[in-house]
């Protein structure tokens, strides 16, 4: 199911990737590079570890939406702790993947504030959130042409309560847009959210339990007496 419970489209975005995977290995061209936007290290994890054995990474954190610099500071170091244990590991291109590169941007939470005037209290996985999609994609499309990467993508998909449809469709647009490849994926497909979680504990990582933004943080905070899941 998607946000807002609907059924998911019939597109398979996740056997969409495996064919694309599936013909650079045929091909011998594992290696392209790609400029990965990461909400945060847990979701990041399982993309990081299944991806990196096909691209060459460079990490994009660009969360203007988190509303707390505090928090802010929290993820993105636990996002470069992530990293740095994934490359102190020994490393082979046909063992255990690629290095990973991080790219930091820039801290502005007005920009997210500015985007959701008037959508303050649109519930959450509606017009809010899509804007917020868009407001981080398009800033990685824009890095990823000006650094000449050969795809673009977002950890964003693994999240059970991120509509994979919603991201493709704007990944697409963007792609289009920008000229520059869209990663069509739906990480939490083949176990992928339950890998997250399993890497979240081996590395300790800091797992939150909202997405961020002070909207998510008092749904969460209203809801969790009654669903104390920990799924954002």
């Amino acid at each position: 199911m998607e946000e807002g419970g609907t059924v998911e489209n019939a597109r398979n975005f996740q056997k969409e990737l495996d064919k694309l995977l599936d013909g650079m290995v045929k091909n011998q061209e594992a290696g392209k590079r790609l400029f990965l936007h990461s909400c945060c290290a847990p979701c990041s994890s399982y993309v990081l570890e299944y991806l990196r054995m096909y691209f060459r990474i460079t990490v994009f954190y660009y969360n203007p939406n988190i509303s707390f610099e505090a928090e802010y500071q929290k993820r993105v170091a636990e996002q470069k702790r992530l990293i740095d244990a994934f490359n102190a590991s020994a490393y082979n291109a046909q063992e255990t993947g690629y290095p990973i590169d991080i790219v930091e941007g820039d801290y502005e939470p007005q920009r997210f504030y500015d985007m959701a005037k008037g959508l303050e209290d649109c519930p959450e996985g509606g017009e809010r959130c899509f804007l917020c999609y868009e407001l981080r994609l398009r800033r990685t499309a824009e890095l990823a042409k000006e650094g000449g990467y050969d795809y673009f993508c977002t950890t964003l998909s693994i999240s059970p309560l991120k509509n994979a449809k919603k991201l493709n469709e704007i990944g697409e647009r963007l792609e289009n847009e920008y000229q520059v490849r869209w990663l069509a994926s739906d990480f939490k497909k083949k176990n992928g959210y339950q890998r997250s979680i399993e890497l979240s504990a081996e590395y300790q990582l800091y797992r939150q339990d909202y997405c961020g933004c002070v909207y998510s943080k008092k749904e969460r905070e209203r809801i969790k007496p009654k669903n104390d899941t920990g799924v954002k």
